[in-house]
């Protein structure tokens, strides 16, 4: 019995230790740009991977604009990240991503306000069932037709200060989506339903379209000096699926303590593509664990791609 139990033990430290070195490994950001004088903008920078990475941004000197929907956890956000980098810049701009009104508003208040704007970091993110305001599913709307109506009217001012970089967060998980042009057409939504695996499958489809419009975006940006980068951010464990079974919390929690990284390590991608300096030539690249990486040919295709970024101009009402 005692040798059947070593190999179990074996057994389980074995996958554990290849999982720890492939899909939960860990990487370290070294970029080392200065941020002084510098302002980002950060979606969804009140919780999670997008708050770690506010608090190493403000702890280099640079102007925080945490872009999110709930004031008050952005107000605690603020206070923890003041007191924990002595930066008094880190500021609060409403934005509900799931109003194209709101991106809308929140850029208009923004160009006024703001003199630059040298980083946007595409951040927030869901995993849910619905709809938009607009009536759009609410993965596709947030994931990614909020962030691309965002990044358009941001561009301008990018553009101005020069030398910008626009990171937008993706996911491994892009690697089971497709975009159903008909279906998006129809039922202006990417797949919906009240099924985990229905949203997870919209959830797949919507952080594909998040490295298409990247792909497309880079095209679009040659000439200027502004770049842009999709990043997996590692496995972490986020409010992300707030929303989970009890099953879930029986099964996967235990699993996510062991394995999954916690948002300071998710947010190392994020920051290599933000600060690493002499990777312009990536511009449009997938980054995931500090480094550049191969996708598959559909998350690359340079007509799906364009057909993405018409498709949502035309759904935002941007008459190009």
């Amino acid at each position: 019995g005692n040798m059947i139990h070593l190999l179990l033990v074996g057994f389980l430290l074995g996958g554990y230790l290849i999982l720890i070195n492939t899909l939960f490994r860990r990487s370290r950001c070294k970029g080392n740009a200065g941020m002084a004088g510098k302002t980002v903008i950060i979606t969804g920078g009140n919780t999670g991977i997008g708050k770690a990475t506010a608090l190493h941004l403000a702890r280099k000197g640079g102007r925080v604009i945490l872009a999110c929907r709930n004031r008050d956890k952005a107000a605690a956000a603020i206070t923890q990240i003041q007191q924990e980098t002595g930066n008094s810049e880190v500021l609060f701009m409403h934005l509900d991503l799931s109003s194209l009104k709101s991106v809308r508003s929140f850029t208009e208040t923004f160009l006024k306000t703001e003199t630059r704007l040298d980083l946007l970091i595409n951040n927030a993110g869901l995993v849910a069932d619905g709809r938009t305001e607009d009536g759009f599913g609410v993965e596709f709307g947030v994931n990614h037709l909020g962030h691309f109506l965002l990044t358009v009217l941001l561009l301008p001012r990018m553009k101005e200060a020069g030398g910008g970089r626009v990171v937008t967060l993706s996911s491994m998980a892009h690697r089971w989506g497709h975009v159903d042009f008909e279906t998006l057409a129809v039922s202006r939504h990417l797949g919906t339903g009240s099924y985990s695996w229905q949203f997870f499958q919209a959830y797949c489809n919507s952080k594909l379209c998040n490295v298409l419009f990247t792909h497309e975006l880079a095209k679009r940006l040659q000439g200027s000096s502004v770049t842009c980068y999709s990043v997996h951010p590692g496995i972490v464990r986020t409010e992300l699926s707030r929303h989970v079974s009890l099953w879930q919390k029986v099964f996967i929690e235990p699993l996510a303590r062991l394995l999954f990284l916690d948002p300071e390590a998710g947010a190392q991608t994020t920051l290599h593509c933000a600060l690493q300096e002499g990777i312009e030539p990536l511009s449009g690249r997938y980054f995931s664990c500090c480094e550049v990486q191969e996708v598959s040919d559909r998350a690359k295709d340079d007509a799906v791609a364009r057909k993405l970024w018409e498709v949502s101009e035309s759904l935002c009402g941007l008459s190009s």
